[in-house]
C-alpha cells in the first residue's frame, strides 16, 4: 500500500502538469487516476474507516507544504508555490525525508519535532532511569499528537492570514469571550474594532461585572511587530489610564518588543500563542479522533474492599 511519501512523487507531477489550484478530493481523483489504483487499493480503510489513500494524501500535502513545494492558496484548496513551480522532476525515483531535508523549512520543522521527541526521551531517561532511547507506546503517542498539533496551527494561521482584517477581530472577539473575557458575546462584539484612539483596536470587560477593562490591540500582520509597536500601545494606554493591555497578533514579536511589553505589563500574543489558544478553548477546530489509555484499578482487585 501507499505510503505519503509514494503519493508525493505522482502529485507533484501532476501539478506541474495541470498547473491550477486543487482541493484534496479532486487531487484524490488525479492521483487515483495517475496511480491506475485497482479497486481494492481505491476502497482500502483504516480501522476507524477513513480511506487510506486519502487519509495519507492528506500527510503527503502537509509535508510537501512544510518543504515550501506547494501553498494554501485558498480554505480547503493549494496550488504550486514558486519553488514547487521550478523543481526538476526528472531522475527523481521518489520523494522522502531525505530528499525533503534539503529545503530549509522542512529541516526547520523537523528540527522542532526532533526537539520534542530529544526532550521527552530525556525526561523518560531521569525518571525511568533507563539508557533505553526507545519510546514507550504512550510516548509515542504523546510524539505524534505534537506533530499533529503543531500542523494544525499551521493551517489555523494560514486560514486566518487569508481572512480579512474585520474576520480577524470576530475571530479576537470569539476568544477572548471563550476564555471568559468580555461579558457577553454582544457586549464584546462592540467593544473590539470600534475605537479610534490612537493604537487600541478595542476595549473589552475584564469580567462580566465590567469591573475592569481590557485594551486591545489586534493586528493581522506579515511583518513583525517591533519595539516601536509597542511603545505606540503603551502610550494609548497612557492616555486612557489603563491598566491592562493585550497586543494580539498573526506574526511574531521581535526580542525588543517582548522586552518592552514585559517591562510596561502588556500581553503579547503571537501567531503561535494565538492558535495554541484556538486549539485549547476550541475555537475552529473539532475533535477529528480521541484515544484513552488505560491501566488497572488494583483497588478493584484488592479483596480487603469488598
Amino acid at each position: 500500500m501507499y505510503t505519503h511519501y509514494d503519493l508525493m512523487l505522482p502529485l507533484l507531477r501532476i501539478m506541474q502538469s495541470h498547473d491550477v489550484t486543487y482541493s484534496l478530493k479532486e487531487a484524490y481523483e488525479a492521483l487515483l487516476q495517475e496511480l491506475k489504483c485497482s479497486e481494492e487499493e481505491r476502497n482500502e480503510t483504516m480501522e476507524d474507516g477513513r480511506n487510506v489513500i486519502f487519509y495519507r494524501l492528506q500527510w503527503a500535502k502537509t509535508y510537501l507544504k512544510k518543504a515550501g513545494l506547494i501553498d494554501y492558496s485558498k480554505r480547503a484548496h493549494f496550488n504550486l508555490s514558486k519553488v514547487g513551480r521550478g523543481l526538476d522532476l526528472k531522475g527523481i525515483e521518489k520523494i522522502d525525508k531525505k530528499y525533503l531535508s534539503r529545503f530549509d523549512s522542512f529541516s526547520e520543522f523537523r528540527k522542532i519535532n526532533s526537539k520534542t521527541e530529544k526532550a521527552q526521551k530525556t525526561e523518560n531517561i531521569q525518571k525511568d532511569s533507563a539508557n533505553s532511547e526507545e519510546l514507550t507506546p504512550p510516548e509515542i503517542i504523546y510524539q505524534q499528537s505534537k506533530i499533529l498539533s503543531n500542523d494544525l496551527k499551521d493551517e489555523l494561521l494560514n486560514l486566518i492570514k487569508n481572512n480579512s482584517p474585520s474576520f480577524f477581530e470576530r475571530l479576537v472577539v470569539d476568544l477572548l469571550v471563550a476564555m471568559g473575557y468580555g461579558g457577553s458575546h454582544q457586549d464584546a462584539a462592540q467593544a473590539i474594532g470600534k475605537t479610534n484612539d490612537g493604537g487600541i483596536d478595542g476595549v473589552i470587560s475584564e469580567d462580566r461585572l465590567g469591573l475592569d477593562k481590557i485594551y486591545i490591540q489586534a493586528k493581522r500582520w506579515e511583518n513583525t511587530v517591533g519595539r516601536p509597536d509597542i511603545q505606540q500601545f503603551k502610550g494609548a494606554l497612557a492616555d486612557q489610564v489603563a491598566k491592562k493591555g493585550v497586543f494580539i497578533t498573526t506574526s511574531s514579536f521581535s526580542k525588543e518588543a517582548i522586552e518592552s511589553a514585559k517591562k510596561s505589563g502588556i500581553v503579547f500574543i503571537d501567531g503561535e500563542k494565538l492558535t495554541s489558544l484556538m486549539i485549547e478553548f476550541g475555537l475552529g477546530v473539532q475533535i477529528e479522533r480521541s484515544f484513552h489509555i488505560y491501566k488497572i484499578d488494583q483497588d478493584r482487585f484488592d479483596e480487603e474492599n469488598f
